[in-house]
């Protein structure tokens, strides 16, 4: 299948996208934080008895709760239109045939996330409505699937993700279920999500990617909701998870950046918030979640990696676009924070029929967006970085807009979670074109079923054939024509923010012994440029180095570097350091293999530097991107 990678494409090709994400089974996740701050974790089974909300609604919802919502459906007019929108896929749900056992190569994921997706649609939508037909169908649904054999607990976010599902179903609607559902959901919740968590590889529990988040969560969701069944198991479980938390929410620190990106924040977090609102229905508490250091901060990370064509900043396994519907995960921090900035009203007050299929915790989002009360309108800088374990910096121009300057550059190693050798790397947005672009992530699902390696990420590991995943489809810096290491980590040396800002990324780590020295800083004169200036010293391994460019756009050579043009508009490449140096193009389209993605016009353009041309062993390669 052919992608044009320019912002065309469609609500359903994102969506098979997003179906067929899946965690990096690597390094980072099963590689522990050294001591992360705790969540509050008083769980016993005394505890549960005394604390825990005796009567349903308790996940998410509470009476007040339900009261407050019902208001806020007739009294604001943005709740009103997003529970509308609700209602309409509530009732498209019911022309759908039951849900079967149905796997997609090793998971069982897509029919999971889809249980979760119909029982908060038609939950919520029966909860304002008491549609009988919504019952049934919610009936017949949960009659299905706890009737599976299992539900795939050698992938266990299908098991995640299906216990949440149940676990809402009976909680928003079993008291007007047969008791013979009912008991039957329990027992599955048992049997089929809870049982199987303590069984075979369980490295989600303490993991730091999104696994440990939708896992546990997911345990957590279960375990209340058959805590009158068997409190003890009930207690183990919640306070596993409680315990296992803090491990993936240390990786949002220190400033809020999700190492996986943007799309994977998507799902780690609202799984997180869920949680947070699941825990505070039923307890009172969520036990620290929402104040969890640098937890909040990463909304603004969220609403920065939205460029403004609507792409991401798609680093590391990232997917392409965000939706169209309605930021409903960022509508819960904009009611912690009371921050307008989080609430995408635009979206949420657009025709249902504009928003299409909503996200599978819309139901649990209509809750949230009904508690928002506006408070504290707080600005973001036009130039931010995000420290940590995978460090970014973005920088934005002072004219709002969809031509607004914008440009993301990063460090960290390509081990960690859905990670690749892509330190280095930058994306560049000007006048509504991207002219750098990330190669991007492709579906799992068709590399796995050909038999590819994807998830293992050693020096040799296959995942680095891939040139959304090797440094040779990047737009970094290449030593020796060789792979970046593996391992090696490139730290945000230096952040300078006002009017020309400026980050230093120290690539020395990723090159190994084949070179001494390598710093790359990114450099903003104004709103209508980037310069990229790397620092080098050699040593005596170094061979060549490859100055590296991603794009889309139609170039031409020009003597000192290159004019780029695309939609129309065009861009000046100017070798600042080397004009004497002639810029090459490499074209990608097609890529190298045929389970490369295949991205419309894709080429690389690189300036090569041989080793023996660099005088006393230090040089620096300037290059200048400027608009018109």
């Amino acid at each position: 299948m052919k992608h044009n990678y320019k912002p065309k494409i469609t609500a359903l090709l994102l969506t098979v996208f997003l179906l067929s994400m899946a965690p990096f089974t690597g390094r980072a996740e099963s590689t522990e934080n050294d001591d992360p701050p705790k969540l509050d974790n008083p769980i016993s089974v005394n505890y549960i008895k005394r604390n825990l909300r005796k009567s349903s609604p308790k996940l998410v919802l509470t009476p007040a709760l339900e009261r407050n919502l019902k208001r806020q459906i007739k009294n604001d007019p943005m709740v009103g239109n997003f529970f509308e929108a609700v209602k309409a896929n509530a009732y498209e749900v019911l022309d759908e045939p039951v849900l079967t056992r149905n796997m997609v190569g090793r998971r069982l994921l897509g029919t999971s996330r889809e249980m979760l997706y119909r029982i908060n649609v038609l939950g919520m939508t029966y909860r304002m409505e008491k549609d009988p037909k919504l019952l049934q169908k919610i009936d017949e649904e949960l009659n299905a699937v706890c009737r599976f054999s299992d539900w795939n607990p050698s992938h266990f976010l299908d098991v995640a993700e299906m216990s949440t599902a149940v676990a809402l179903a009976i909680d928003w609607v079993g008291g007007d279920l047969p008791k013979s559902t009912v008991a039957l959901a329990k027992e599955a919740l048992i049997e089929k999500g809870i049982k199987p968590s303590f069984e075979g590889n369980r490295s989600w529990i303490n993991g730091t990617n999104n696994w440990n988040q939708v896992c546990n969560g997911g345990m957590i969701a279960a375990a209340i909701m058959i805590a009158d069944e068997d409190p003890e198991l009930a207690s183990k479980t919640i306070s596993r998870s409680l315990d296992g938390l803090p491990h993936a929410m240390a990786e949002y620190g220190p400033d809020g950046v999700y190492p996986e990106g943007s799309t994977y924040w998507g799902y780690g977090t609202a799984f997180s918030v869920l949680t947070s609102a699941m825990l505070e229905s039923a307890f009172g508490t969520d036990f620290g979640i929402a104040e969890y250091p640098a937890f909040k901060e990463s909304a603004d990370f969220r609403v920065l990696s939205i460029a403004p064509s609507g792409w991401y900043y798609n680093f590391a396994d990232c997917g392409d676009m965000h939706g169209t519907s309605g930021d409903i995960i960022l509508a819960w921090f904009a009611n912690q924070t009371g921050n307008p900035l989080y609430l995408e009203k635009e979206k949420f007050m657009q025709p249902g029929k504009n928003m299409g299929k909503l996200h599978r915790v819309a139901g649990a989002g209509l809750v949230w967006l009904s508690q928002f009360k506006s408070s504290n309108e707080q600005q973001l800088p036009l130039a931010w970085k995000g420290d940590g374990s995978n460090p970014i910096v973005i920088m934005k121009g002072e004219k709002p807009g969809p031509d607004q300057y914008y440009f993301g550059g990063k460090g960290g190693r390509a081990t960690i979670s859905h990670g690749n050798m892509d330190a280095g790397s930058f994306i560049w947005e000007l006048n509504g074109v991207r002219w750098a672009i990330d190669p991007g992530n492709q579906p799992y699902n068709e590399l796995e079923i050909t038999g590819f390696n994807l998830w293992g990420n050693c020096q040799e590991c296959e995942r680095w054939t891939l040139l959304t995943k090797n440094n040779y489809g990047h737009s970094t810096l290449t030593v020796n024509e060789g792979l970046h290491v593996n391992d090696g980590f490139a730290a945000l040396l230096d952040f300078r923010e006002g009017n020309q800002p400026k980050a230093t990324f120290d690539l020395t780590p990723v090159f190994g012994e084949n070179i001494k020295l390598a710093h790359r800083t990114f450099f903003k004169p104004d709103d209508n440029s980037i310069q990229i200036e790397d620092q080098l010293e050699i040593n005596e391994n170094t061979k060549s180095i490859t100055w590296q460019l991603m794009t889309q756009a139609d170039v031409e050579i020009v003597n000192g570097g290159a004019i780029l043009r695309q939609d129309g508009k065009q861009v000046k490449l100017e070798n600042l350091s080397h004009p004497n140096l002639t810029v090459s193009v490499i074209s990608l389209d097609p890529a190298p293999m045929e389970l490369d993605r295949q991205i419309e016009g894709l080429k690389r353009l690189e300036i090569r530097v041989p080793a023996w041309t660099i005088k006393n062993g230090k040089d620096t390669i300037k290059v200048k991107l400027s608009g018109n």
